[in-house]
């Protein structure tokens, strides 16, 4: 959710993260972005997601990591490493 001040929900910017429920569309989205991402190497990627569009990939710098956790769901910083350890360990990286 934006800042009082602020159009932009961005948490650098003073957002503030709330929890949802994922819709069948931001579902849908996932389905069909995550293979190709996916193939490309790419373990840990942002979506932004604005009614039901697709608006934005973040490969560089996702957010949220804390925010999932805090909202009671998965340690995504350690499901990270372990994909990156394991592809250490196959030699893929």
């Amino acid at each position: 959710m934006p800042a009082e001040d602020e159009t932009r929900s961005n948490l650098h910017v003073g957002g503030k993260a709330e929890a949802a429920t994922l819709t069948a569309r931001d579902r849908e989205i996932c389905a069909r972005l995550g293979p190709e991402l996916k193939k490309r190497g790419l373990i840990f990627v942002g979506i932004d997601v604005i009614g039901d569009y697709l608006t934005e990939i973040n490969v560089t710098s996702p957010t949220g990591i804390r925010q999932v956790a805090q909202f009671g769901g998965p340690d995504i910083a350690a499901m990270i490493w372990d994909v990156v350890e394991a592809k250490v360990a196959r030699g893929e990286a």
